[in-house]
């Protein structure tokens, strides 16, 4: 990706129509951000086969159909109000238009129940096009939607993508649809945390991205695609195999690592808003999703799994097996750095 000229310059301007989008201070100029977005998005999906076109062309008609519904409203709105008004008030002057932008805004991040292009898209893409999907793509829709928080509807939709999320992994056998129903999962939980406050969706977020950014870029240097290409491609050491499935852990929330620190600020805010009913769903949902992570572990951390110790040095000696490592252990140990340095201060 990063060899060809076009496509940075994609990249260049996927980063600039986002900074669009969360800067703008009407509708409209939101609107056009994502348009934007959707237009670079997609020269940097086609990568000249027909699994990737046919996920472009989804994707297309799919984020389309959404921003022709976004401007629609977005027109109704201003038409409304004599073309003077901004982000301000939108739920207390009309709730049906309000819906409407919401709605839209639902359907181009993939939460569920509008997430059924999510999947398909997902299978279609390299894992590169695959990370930015589920991290970068997010963040424009994500801080729109935060302008405007419908509770009775948000909840619905929080409640069905942690549902679904968790259930719809567990039957599958590809990783980049497994990665999607997971990204559904946490989508949930970053819309639960949109509650408490604006720091606190984004933090989920960071956190979210970087566990991710973690598992792909080892997917991604090794093409993996499929479980069982995880126990008869590259697992042929401990080390290697014990920072792929720890990192897997760590995105399932599981506590002594680093994603256990986003999940738990948000249960903290469910606990002291008596939000106990939804907090329960959500923990227990999210044990399903730790359930599919455990089952792909489980092989692996047997201790009479066979495996080659003379194919280790191939992998050791590379510059990104290095930095994956050092991420690695950030990821696997960073509740335990970040709770030192809490105490020392």
């Amino acid at each position: 990706m990063f060899n060809n000229s076009a496509k940075i310059l994609f990249i260049f301007i996927l980063m600039m129509s986002t900074m669009i989008t969360i800067s703008a201070n009407s509708w409209l100029g939101a609107w056009m951000g994502l348009e934007i977005n959707l237009l670079s998005f997609i020269p940097l999906m086609s990568d000249n086969n027909l699994m990737s076109n046919e996920a472009s062309l989804k994707y297309f008609l799919t984020q389309t159909l959404a921003s022709s519904i976004l401007l629609f409203s977005s027109i109704m709105y201003l038409y409304k109000n004599n073309f003077m008004s901004f982000f301000n008030n939108l739920y207390n002057d009309n709730k049906y238009i309000s819906m409407m932008i919401l709605l839209s805004l639902l359907m181009k991040s993939g939460t569920a129940p509008f997430h059924f292009w999510f999947p398909n898209v997902m299978e279609g893409l390299n894992w590169m096009n695959s990370l930015i999907l589920m991290t970068w793509q997010k963040i424009g829709p994500l801080m729109l939607i935060s302008y405007l928080i419908i509770k009775t509807m948000l909840m619905w939709c929080i409640m069905s993508s942690i549902i679904i999320g968790s259930l719809g992994g567990l039957n599958q056998t590809s990783l980049r649809k497994l990665m999607t129903f997971s990204s559904i999962n946490h989508l949930g939980w970053m819309l639960m945390s949109m509650f408490s406050n604006e720091s606190l969706w984004i933090t989920y977020f960071l956190f979210y991205s970087f566990l991710s950014f973690n598992l792909i870029f080892l997917f991604n240097m090794f093409k993996l695609f499929h479980i069982n290409q995880l126990f008869s491609m590259f697992l042929f050491n401990k080390y290697l195999k014990f920072s792929l499935f720890l990192n897997l852990l760590s995105l399932g929330g599981l506590p002594p690592f680093l994603g256990f620190i986003p999940k738990w600020l948000t249960i903290q805010y469910l606990t002291f808003n008596n939000q106990l009913f939804m907090m329960s769903i959500m923990i227990i949902m999210t044990l399903i999703t730790l359930y599919f992570y455990l089952r792909l572990c489980y092989t692996a951390f047997m201790l009479n799994y066979y495996e080659n110790n003379w194919n280790f040095n191939i992998y050791w000696k590379n510059i990104m097996m290095n930095i994956y490592l050092m991420l690695s252990f950030f990821s696997t140990f960073g509740l335990f750095i970040i709770s030192f340095m809490f105490y020392l201060i």
